[in-house]
Order: C-alpha cells, then structure tokens, then sequence
C-alpha cells in the first residue's frame, strides 16, 4: 500500500469536516439575521418557517419512507434536532446577544462526549476533551465582559437547546437509520416543523405584512437556514466521530461573533483575540484526534 493510499481517509475526513462546517457557522448567521431582519419577538414562527418549508421541499425530491421500524426513532431525532432545537434558539436569539446566544451552545461537544462515556461506558480520549474544555475556554474569554447582559430566559434556552442537539447529534449517529440523508433531513425538518406549528399558532403573535427585507430573512433561514445547512450537518454525522461534528459547532458563535464585528461594528479587543485563536485551535485539535481514533 503506498503512502498516497494510506492518507487518503485522512485527507477524506478533512474534506468532510470542512463541508461540515458549513452548517454551524450559516447558524451563526441566525442571530443577525433574527434582530436584524425578522418581526420582533416571533420566536416559534421563525422557527417553523424556517424548518417546515424546507422539509417538505426535501420531501417531495427524495420520495423516500421510512421503514415502519424507524418511526419511533425518526420522532425523537425530529424532536430534539429540529423542534425543541429550533424553537430554544430562536428564544435565545431574539432575547441575548448573538455571540453570548451562540456561546452558551460552546458546551456541545462535552456534553457529547459526556453520554457516550454515560450511555456506552466509552472513555473520552484525554486529548478530545483538553481540546473541547479549551474551545469552551476560549469562547467565554471571546465574549464574557463585565457590560454583558445575562438574561434568564435566554439563558437558559440557550443551554436547553445546546443539550437538544447534543444529544439529537449523539442519537442520529448511534442508531444510523437507513435512508439518505436528503430524505433524513427532509422527515426531519417536517417532522419537527409539524411540532412548532402549535407553538407558532398559540404563542407568537400574528405575523404583520412583511417588507421585501423580511421576506429575504425567512427565506435565507429556510433554504440556507435549514435545507443546506442540516444536509450538510447529517452528512457530517454520517461520516465524522459526533464529537467531531459537535466541536464544529463552535464555529456558529465563532461566526456570529465576526458578524457582529464586521456588520454591526462590535468591538472584538485585544484579550479576546487570545480566545479567538483558542476556539480555531481546539476545533483543529478535537479534528486531528477524532480523525486519528487517538
């Protein structure tokens, strides 16, 4: 076996990660888009507009049921990572900061890390989880200031939701349904577009008549939003170690951080560029490691 040949599952993994990576940080556009874009305080329509339109567009191309035996299965994955996700992010999103609503989800990889060691008894390599704890590490000294606003509610809906796709990331992976993941995605996003709508009808207010702005921001939410980006996120898991998968999404705060800089002229100090460069260091090293099964 040459030498060429024996890299190339290496070289496939940083090729899948870096697809991978796509989703997080189009989700950590979410922020900017919700405070900048959408009608204020909306969070469960947001959600559902967001998740649905693009579930049954993926739907209707993939033409593809699931077998009885996975329905079970197929609801609780729509539930964690479409649902219960989408609506807490949207709650964090219109009462946090973007890059304070995306730290809190920093946490994912650790708590992945923590039910497989819970659920299968399986060690966290010592590596991986320095690695994680540093881009958490980073992340807070990134974004946490002595002026920052700790909203409760926000809060605590950015770390429920952070525990949704944790464990939704962990479970897609464990139980591998046989179907493609366009179609995955699409009963997902249906799925769970089916169990916002509820919220959306009884909670928020109605929608008012919509700018052509605001049109553009549910539009980029659902087919960036939701239809690329869980593609490529559920690829990612098909492919990738969870806690691999899961470290990439420090790059949404990460994303929603530069965001804030760039468009709305949020000051990044020196001392936080100390964090910035923790966070692209430990999604560098949780990749090298989980690649390496080391």
């Amino acid at each position: 076996m040459t030498t060429s040949t024996m890299a190339s599952p290496a070289r496939l993994n940083w090729i899948d990660a870096l697809l991978t990576a796509f989703a997080p940080m189009i989700w950590g556009s979410t922020y900017i888009v919700t405070t900048q874009l959408l009608p204020p305080d909306r969070p469960f329509i947001a959600a559902l507009i967001r998740v649905l339109p693009s579930g049954l567009l993926l739907l209707i191309y993939a033409r593809r049921w699931p077998a009885t035996r996975d329905w079970g299965r197929l609801l609780v994955l729509s539930a964690l990572n479409i649902g219960a996700f989408q609506a807490l992010l949207f709650v964090a999103a219109y009462r946090l900061p973007g890059g304070l609503a995306a730290v809190v989800g920093a946490i994912q990889p650790l708590l992945v890390m923590g039910l497989a060691w819970g659920v299968e008894h399986k060690r966290p390599l010592t590596p991986t989880v320095w690695a994680a704890v540093a881009g958490v590490v980073g992340m807070a000294i990134l974004l946490l200031s002595p002026t920052t606003v700790f909203e409760p509610v926000g809060i605590v809906a950015a770390l429920a939701g952070a525990a949704s796709m944790a464990t939704g990331t962990y479970l897609t992976r464990r139980w591998r349904i046989d179907m493609p993941v366009l179609a995955l995605t699409g009963w997902q996003l249906a799925l769970g577009g089916l169990m916002l709508a509820p919220l959306a009808v009884w909670v928020d207010a109605p929608l008012p008549a919509l700018t052509l702005l605001q049109t553009a921001g549910y539009l980029y939410l659902s087919l960036a939003g939701a239809l690329l980006a869980y593609a490529l996120w559920f690829r990612g898991i098909a492919r990738l170690a969870p806690v691999a998968v899961s470290s990439l999404g420090l790059l949404s705060p990460l994303t929603a951080v530069v965001l804030g800089w760039v468009l709305l002229g949020q000051a990044i100090t020196g001392f936080a560029f100390v964090g910035l460069a923790m966070v692209f260091a430990s999604i560098l090293a949780v990749q090298w490691t989980a690649s390496r099964g080391k």
